[in-house]
């Protein structure tokens, strides 16, 4: 179903575009899918993959909101940017290693351009320039900043599964 759905045009993951899936595929496809007897042991799996997966999408929830959170409080600007992409792979990858505006500064536009390229390939130019252009528009330093650095490596607040979910 997962391969079907990317046929579809957007990216947004909805009811409504899976219950359109679904419909499509049994209409046009009927040997693709399979009856499903409802047991107790099924619907007791079925409950229990559901919970799971709800409890992944709110973790995964809980983690873009609290690094959107540190980044507007310490740089407002740079969310604007990062926010909306935080499920961009190369956003992700970015954040894990240079968790920081000073980091960020400090890799260098080149160098950050060159390795978001294989993750990003379309955009990696684009997204570099974005950054650089937010850092630049900051001029107040808020106390505290430098703090991302530390609880980037020590914690890693910015775990690859924030986006992924």
């Amino acid at each position: 179903m997962r391969r079907i759905a990317d046929l579809y045009p957007g990216e947004a993951k909805t009811d409504a575009k899976d219950a359109a899936v679904i419909a499509d595929a049994a209409r046009t496809m009927p040997h693709a899918l399979r009856t499903l007897d409802l047991t107790d042991e099924v619907t007791a799996e079925l409950t229990m993959l559901t919970g799971f997966d709800q409890d992944l999408a709110g973790e995964a929830n809980r983690t873009s909101n609290r690094i959107r959170g540190l980044l507007t409080q310490f740089h407002p600007s740079l969310e604007r940017i990062l926010g909306p992409r935080l499920d961009h792979p190369a956003v992700t990858w970015l954040l894990e290693r240079h968790g920081s505006p000073a980091a960020l500064r400090k890799a260098g536009r080149r160098k950050l351009v060159e390795v978001v390229r294989p993750k990003a390939p379309r955009m990696a130019q684009r997204l570099i320039d974005d950054i650089f252009d937010a850092l630049d528009e900051q001029t107040v330093v808020v106390l505290g900043t430098g703090t991302l650095d530390v609880i980037h490596v020590g914690s890693r607040p910015w775990p690859r599964a924030a986006c992924s979910a």
